[in-house]
């Protein structure tokens, strides 16, 4: 399974992915706005225990961002459960040299239309901290409508901070 992108490919993890995802993970200028469980530092245990984890998911809702075959990135899905069946949230890093070029509010549509085309979701939806404006941004671009702000709802850094949900409806 691959979506073409304008210069980069989104595709299922493989191995191989290891080296370039740990290299390219390993800063804390990614981390900083991610959850807690996204590890910095990000070691090559962390990398290879990745790949080994969605090496055969099926279906695919969890993805790397690639140019020539080396990670720069990643993008998934974690569907919800219960009443909220219908309903996945996305999630994206980028490696910090790719910053800034279109390619994250591409490859966020390309999933986005993925998940509206093979899966059964009806709403896609992404938390974004409030230190995270460009997050905003390429949500917005990508189609995403922000639908609140929950104050005070996280704790990143030590620091309690407010978290913006964005969503998408098929």
């Amino acid at each position: 399974m691959e979506l073409k992108g304008t210069g980069f490919i989104i595709r299922g993890w493989k191995k191989g992915d290891e080296v370039s995802l740990q290299k390219q993970a390993n800063n804390p200028r990614v981390s900083a706005c991610l959850m807690d469980r996204f590890p910095s530092p990000y070691t090559m245990e962390d990398a290879i225990s990745w790949v080994d984890f969605l090496i055969d998911q099926n279906p695919v809702i969890n993805f790397a961002i690639t140019i020539n075959d080396e990670v720069i990135g990643g993008i998934g899905m974690e569907p919800r459960q219960d009443v909220y069946r219908k309903t996945a949230i996305i999630g994206y890093w980028l490696s910090e040299e790719f910053w800034g070029k279109g390619i994250m509010p591409e490859a966020v549509k390309l999933v986005t239309d993925y998940a509206f085309t093979h899966l059964d979701f009806i709403r896609l939806q992404a938390s974004v901290y409030s230190k995270n404006p460009a997050s905003m941004r390429v949500l917005e671009k990508a189609g995403y409508v922000k639908e609140g702000v929950m104050r005070n709802a996280v704790i990143k850094g030590g620091e309690i901070i407010d978290e913006h949900m964005y969503a998408i409806l098929k």
